[in-house]
């Protein structure tokens, strides 16, 4: 399984349900890797989106505590249990994990690429991803050239969950 993020210097992600900036190089590199495939997210990063409506030629996975949650164009779950039993239908390098930071930190384990853009900035945030640079089970292996976008830098990284002592799954 993959997942897919956008941070800054201090892996913060967003604030007030919102990402703190836009990179339309950033927003292709999403769009190239996640149309076609699968995109498992919470309640709050779906409802963070245009008209609170489903990614389009995606196949949309929520996650939600909340028993009557409906998202018409999305599939919705309400536990890992529920959103494993679904996953299990779907080739695991076509699943990508876009959000939010509980999600994240709910299937981190379970993935094994990243797909990390890093901005070189730092903002005021609410919600951070887990810093995988002091996460002795991941390693970068590819790092971009550097882009711009205006006056911001960013680089889009991919990270590797070592195999050491990892069993994995087919």
């Amino acid at each position: 399984m993959n997942l897919i993020v956008a941070v800054d210097k201090n892996w913060a992600i967003g604030k007030n349900n919102k990402m703190m900036w836009s990179i339309p190089g950033d927003m292709r590199f999403f769009r190239e890797k996640t149309t076609g495939n699968v995109v498992v997210m919470g309640r709050k990063t779906l409802e963070s989106f245009p008209g609170g409506a489903p990614l389009k030629n995606r196949i949309n996975i929520v996650l939600t505590k909340e028993r009557g949650y409906r998202a018409p164009g999305a599939e919705v779950v309400h536990s890992m249990e529920e959103l494993k039993s679904l996953l299990g239908k779907y080739d695991k390098e076509e699943i990508f994990v876009i959000g939010g930071e509980s999600v994240y930190r709910q299937l981190l384990p379970d993935c094994d690429t990243a797909y990390v853009t890093k901005i070189d900035h730092v903002y005021e945030a609410d919600t951070y991803f887990p810093n995988l640079d002091e996460m002795t089970e991941w390693e970068l292996a590819e790092v971009s050239e550097e882009q711009t976008s205006f006056d911001l830098e960013y680089v889009f990284t991919k990270y590797e969950r070592k195999n050491e002592g990892r069993i994995r799954e087919n």
